[in-house]
């Protein structure tokens, strides 16, 4: 290390001969290949910082399970040697407006350095050369404010150089173009006099450009929701990642009108229209070529138009049911329910907890070429070539009982009803079952018995619910360790054991193999978690279970001859998770709802 102390004293930039033998120092690198590479003339190249020239090599230092030397790992390496403090540039962190006040793009581009953070004492400038220091003496009195240097990957700060100061700038521009427009709400009128109440322009290159952003950044985090929200003085914007919502941007409000009033041009809706909810589509592309199907809601609000776009990946109409998070039993089970040709199938569980996806995954294995699958949604969650879809329109008294009503003369072999919400469409369905046909829908309850007492609190009778119910799924979604950094822990601790007891009560379970705990890394964004899966209870509706549903079925006896006749609860379910090293306890509890006492 003293040689690196000795070294940031001399203004130069990195060299790769300079890394290369600190590297060997280390002993990350061996030295006959360090030499080897010191040879090779081809990469002095003044463009490539050095440590892209080193990451390239994808060497793997001496000793077992090391991991590869990859730009971020040696990133990290370099501020250790160098004795400064390492940054990852997570842009979902970073007030891009605020930061690029701090200098021009001319000047960070000259130095290779770019502002990652601001306060009125201090700026965070983040830069890939530790030597290189002229430029802090010249700007510290410009901007009147400390000079923090955190060490950044060198791809990442010539990568944000340019996002940063383009959507800065486009933003600007934006607000140029749309002024007047902000103060504008449903819930009170902001009236400035003097100022020009120019008509916001959708079109605008700049608003394009941040909408265009904004949806690649979205696909890039791995979002499942954008929320745009109105606020009095400016607009927020949220991602939901792996269930969990995000703010990631504060946007003028001026300029947030000018991209609702893109999106909806965009979604086929009426841009005029700010006073009722509307749903749109639009289907785009991502920066490598795969498409993408969005969802667009808006809702009228005290401020303006909330917008959130539902982001649908078509992939999720082709995957298997073990990445679903199906056990073996699961899908056996589940597939005694989906492979008979006629009955009432149902998936129950609340909003976002992955319904559509396991309905979507289903139909994708039934559509046949010898079968007609037809679809009654509201909205159509994702278009697919293999169904024939409709949507509800309620403003011409389309509902779903209509829809049923209108497919059942299309020849149908197997119907999915969106969702049934009351009498008429829950005895559509059950005249469809009736006259042969498999009948897929949702229903929102808590489990998979409470759906029984659902319909027949709906006004279904018991003995049509026994003719056509093939049996019932609920399910969950929680969220997945990143097999990147999980770490095993042992139920040492006392809370640790009353939780897996909880957990698992009133079952006498056995402990899990694997227990895992998140920690954080790059790959997930240090949240620890890297995606979702389902856990699952299935109800096959038995001749144990028949004799059960009456007028006054008892809920409790209904449950409790669905765990005789081997189904296991989502806690049980989300425990097999646990022990399978896949998801924590508290991820479990928190979506799975306790297991009645009677169960035990």
């Amino acid at each position: 290390m003293q040689q690196a102390v000795k070294t940031e004293t001399s203004a130069h930039r990195l060299t790769i001969n300079e890394l290369l033998d600190w590297l060997v120092e280390d002993k990350l690198v061996a030295a006959e290949v360090a030499e080897e590479l010191k040879k090779e003339r081809r990469y002095y190249r003044g463009a490539l910082h050095p440590l892209v020239i080193i990451a390239e090599q994808k060497w793997r230092p001496p000793g077992a399970g090391a991991k590869l030397l990859g730009l971020e790992p040696l990133t990290e390496w370099l501020a250790k040697r160098v004795g400064m403090e390492y940054m990852h540039i997570d842009p979902l962190k970073i007030d891009f407006t605020g930061v690029t006040e701090v200098m021009s793009s001319a000047y960070a581009t000259r130095f290779r350095i770019l502002p990652v953070g601001v306060t009125p004492k201090e700026a965070i400038i983040a830069t890939a050369e530790p030597n290189v220091r002229d430029w802090e003496k010249e700007l510290a009195p410009i901007i009147k404010r400390d000079i923090k240097r955190v060490i950044a990957n060198p791809l990442d700060i010539e990568r944000y150089q340019v996002e940063f100061y383009n959507l800065a700038k486009s933003i600007k521009g934006a607000g140029k173009t749309t002024t007047g427009a902000s103060g504008l709400s449903n819930f009170e009128q902001l009236v400035e006099l003097g100022k020009s109440d120019k008509p916001v322009d959708a079109n605008d290159a700049h608003v394009v450009r941040i909408v265009d952003w904004l949806w690649q950044y979205a696909f890039e985090q791995r979002a499942s929701d954008i929320h745009i929200e109105p606020r009095r003085e400016q607009g927020i914007v949220r991602f939901r990642i792996d269930g969990v919502l995000h703010q990631v941007y504060q946007i003028p409000a001026a300029v947030l009108l000018g991209m609702t009033s893109r999106i909806k041009i965009l979604a086929r809706m009426d841009v005029v229209e700010k006073r009722r909810p509307q749903d749109g589509r639009v289907k785009t592309r991502t920066l490598a070529g795969e498409e993408i199907e969005l969802r667009i809601s808006t809702l009228p609000t005290a401020f303006g138009e909330k917008l959130v776009m539902r982001i649908f990946d078509p992939e999720v109409l082709v995957r298997d049911f073990k990445e679903l998070g199906f056990s073996e039993e699961d899908h056996k089970r589940w597939q005694d329910m989906t492979n008979r040709p006629n009955g009432i199938v149902l998936v129950t569980g609340p909003t976002g907890s992955g319904k559509t996806t396991t309905l979507y995954s289903t139909l994708k294995t039934l559509a046949t070429p010898e079968v007609n699958v037809c679809t009654i949604e509201d909205p159509i969650e994702m278009v697919e070539g293999s169904f024939n879809q409709m949507q509800v329109v309620q403003q011409i008294d389309l509902g779903f009982a209509e829809g049923v009503r209108a497919l059942m003369r299309q020849d149908p072999d197997i119907i999915m009803v969106g969702e049934i919400r009351d009498l008429e469409t829950a005895e559509m369905a059950v005249q469809a079952a009736l006259t042969g046909h498999l009948v897929l829908s949702t229903l929102h309850t808590n489990d998979a018995p409470s759906a029984v007492a659902r319909l027949l609190e709906l006004g279904v009778p018991p003995y049509l619910l026994n003719a056509t119910l093939n049996g019932v799924m609920g399910q969950r979604l929680v969220r997945t360790l990143c097999p990147h950094c999980k770490q095993k822990v042992e139920l040492h601790r006392s809370e640790d054991q009353s939780a897996w007891e909880a957990l698992v009560a009133p079952w006498k379970s056995k402990h899990p193999a694997r227990l895992y705990k998140p920690v954080g890394c790059l790959e997930c964004r240090m949240t620890g978690f890297m995606g979702r899966i389902g856990v699952y209870e299935t109800l096959l509706f038995t001749g144990a279970i028949k004799s059960l549903v009456n007028a006054q079925s008892d809920l409790a006896a209904l449950r409790e001859q669905a765990f005789k006749d081997g189904m296991k609860p989502l806690r049980i379910s989300g425990a097999m998770k646990v022990g399978a090293g896949l998801t924590t306890i508290e991820e479990v509890l928190k979506v799975a709802p306790p297991v009645r006492d009677s169960a035990a």
